[in-house]
């Protein structure tokens, strides 16, 4: 006699999504169990394993009610603090003198009391009354701060560091240099710091057309994320001659360790192609990438800022996006994974572009006999 129908975890959530397809039209228990070809308490077993039912759900329901009240209570005061929150500009406010700015327009713009306006920004009643010594007659760094002012005015190019040390070496001046970044910060004399070019790509090959397949294979990634709020990276590459999808990866978090795993098993199942062109993300920049393609493929990076420049990842991205990310919503990683990959499975033998003649990507890869028309470039 057979032994028992093993079921994997991908089938069993598979199977789940269809029974919520027949419950949604009116199916009863029974006919949805006899529809899926298990029994109802086998399907019962899987809600509760993989369907997100939980023995303590009926307990969570009792602490949830009793929280409800006291949620209610709290809403009217939350939404007074968003409309609040929302009248400071973005950002975080941080100092005491931001915090009293922001408290003082609170009070004259919402009409807010001084109690409610200093629990918004977080500050202190008594901060808030306390006057500054700068505004003070009596203030014990009126001194310091016009040397600063002078110093910067001299030195625009300089910052508090170099004007500490003209401070307490030229000057001979016991200052403390936190308290000299303070001042000046206070005083408005920063200077602006020089923020680095984005470091991109170097390809190793000028731009090739993908005339014939395995020559260009486009590579990107995207994010989605599960109910309960935490990433999922989505890792596509597409054929850009035949359109199909070649890899499949949806993790929490993809190093560039991960992909090149990946890379190499699908290399070794479908051969490696001429090129690959990416945009210019830190996976994609990676020392493991460039040590694995090495003089075996070519990497060609789009320019920064230009994803037209790998419109066929894109695209492949966009209906991914519209067509399955947008219509679902994930439980768990396994449920996104599964639900992802029958998408990408079903663009490859269902889907028929027209650029194509209306044929699906498997069906025109397996007929294709185009080849490569050679350009003076190392991959050739």
């Amino acid at each position: 006699m057979a032994g028992r129908k093993r079921h994997s975890a991908e089938d069993i959530v598979r199977k789940l999504r269809r029974a919520d397809e027949l419950a949604a039209g009116g199916a009863t228990g029974e006919e949805i169990a006899k529809d899926l070809g298990v029994s109802a308490a086998t399907l019962y077993n899987w809600r509760r394993q993989y369907g997100g039912m939980d023995t303590d759900a009926a307990k969570e329901l009792k602490e949830l009610r009793e929280q409800n009240a006291r949620l209610k209570r709290l809403l009217a005061d939350a939404e007074l603090e968003k409309d609040a929150l929302r009248e400071i500009k973005q950002g975080k406010i941080l100092g005491p003198a931001a915090k009293r700015r922001a408290a003082d327009m609170l009070q004259k713009v919402r009409g807010m009391s001084e109690r409610f306006a200093c629990k918004v920004v977080g500050l202190h009643r008594s901060t808030y009354r306390r006057l500054p010594a700068d505004q003070t007659p009596a203030d014990p760094d009126a001194g310091l701060r016009a040397w600063l002012r002078e110093y910067a005015l001299k030195h625009p190019g300089h910052g508090f560091r170099r004007a500490w040390a003209a401070l307490r070496f030229d000057e001979g001046a016991e200052a403390n240099i936190k308290r000299v970044h303070r001042l000046w910060r206070e005083e408005g004399l920063q200077v602006r710091a020089h923020h680095p070019r984005k470091r991109a790509g170097v390809s190793s090959i000028p731009a090739i057309e993908a005339d014939a397949p395995k020559v260009v294979w486009a590579l990107d990634f995207q994010f989605d994320s599960t109910t309960d709020g935490r990433a999922v990276k989505i890792a596509s590459m597409v054929d850009e001659h035949t359109r199909e999808s070649l890899l499949h990866l949806v993790e929490r978090s993809i190093t560039a360790e991960a992909l090149v795993t990946e890379l190499e098993k699908v290399f070794v199942a479908r051969g490696a192609p001429r090129v690959l062109r990416c945009d210019n993300g830190p996976e994609m920049i990676s020392a493991a990438l460039q040590q694995f393609c090495g003089d075996r493929v070519g990497m060609s990076y789009i320019p920064p800022g230009t994803p037209w420049n790998n419109g066929y990842v894109e695209s492949f991205n966009r209906r991914l996006r519209i067509e399955c990310l947008n219509r679902n919503h994930w439980t768990s990683l396994l449920e996104a994974r599964v639900v992802i990959g029958d998408f990408k499975t079903e663009h490859n033998e269902r889907h028929r572009h027209s650029a194509l003649g209306y044929r699906t990507p498997a069906e025109y890869a397996a007929i294709c006999a185009c080849t490569h028309h050679p350009v003076t470039c190392r991959i050739d």
